[in-house]
């Protein structure tokens, strides 16, 4: 293994020569706003006062060690957490300026909105077809035939999928490759037209070409979406991501762009963490 300040120059290196690393103007509109959150599993606080902006159409990965609280932030956006009985939530989450942990939330709406892709694929025992087409039709929004298939095929092709499987739409979405499932999910997820893409470690069960994939996929749908993308890879960060948030022991360190983060982090323990001196 190289030395810490030989892998920091190298990740920086990748980092800055990724042409698609965007910084928002200062008065560019904020799509995420966490203020003051606190996350608790019981009486387990897993989260401490997590305050971040996330603007629109950029990728942020959330980056840290196992059990750092990543995840279950990203869950919060969501409000995936919600299905866990006992957590309990302090301080607000805003999407385009709408607490969504306010009054009278529609909770099946906000989740249409920010879709989720996670960890191991998860394709329903259907076919192809019908696993894109299934929240297109429990959510009425696809009103003929013709219209759900020009949905689905809309989907696929975002997915970067529609050429590989367009001859065999019918057939069981669990006969394709892992790396074709995950895709598939990831069209699942954006066959409702959400604004954002929740990611949770999306290609950390893939082989390097189908994660190269993901990568490439990842890259061309934030022109559509804004996304949010938990990695435990450090090349795979700085390869995708525009910006970078660590966290730790349930606490965010460090919220920078991705290229400064990798070059010259402003806190030790994350300059530590990026070389793998732990984690």
């Amino acid at each position: 293994m190289s030395d810490p300040a030989t892998r920091l120059t190298a990740l920086g290196a990748l980092a800055s020569r990724s042409s698609q690393h965007q910084h928002p103007p200062v008065d560019r509109p904020v799509k995420i706003h966490a203020e003051s959150l606190n996350f608790s599993y019981g009486s387990t606080r897993a989260l401490t006062d997590i305050s971040i902006r996330i603007h629109p159409n950029v990728v942020t990965a959330f980056i840290g060690p196992s059990g750092c609280g990543k995840s279950t932030f990203l869950r919060t956006l969501n409000r995936m957490n919600d299905i866990i009985p006992g957590t309990r939530v302090e301080g607000k989450v805003l999407i385009d300026g709408t607490d969504i942990y306010g009054p009278g939330i529609d909770v099946v709406a906000l989740r249409r909105r920010v879709g989720m892709v996670f960890q191991k694929s998860n394709p329903f025992p259907k076919s192809i077809f019908d696993n894109i087409a299934y929240g297109l039709r429990i959510n009425g929004m696809a009103g003929t035939r013709s219209e759900l298939a020009e949905r689905v095929e809309e989907s696929l092709r975002q997915a970067a999928l529609w050429d590989e499987v367009k001859d065999r739409l019918q057939t069981s979405a669990l006969a394709m490759s892992g790396g074709q499932q995950q895709r598939l999910c990831i069209a699942r997820a954006l066959a409702v037209r959400p604004d954002i893409l929740l990611m949770d470690e999306p290609a950390s069960a893939l082989d390097p070409i189908a994660t190269q994939r993901i990568e490439e996929l990842v890259y061309d749908l934030k022109k559509t979406y804004t996304i949010v993308i938990v990695t435990h890879n450090m090349q795979q960060a700085a390869r995708v991501s525009d910006f970078t948030a660590f966290f730790w022991l349930g606490r965010l360190v460090e919220y920078d762009r991705t290229d400064k983060m990798f070059t010259a982090p402003a806190e030790k323990v994350t300059e530590d963490y990026v070389t793998g001196r732990f984690g």
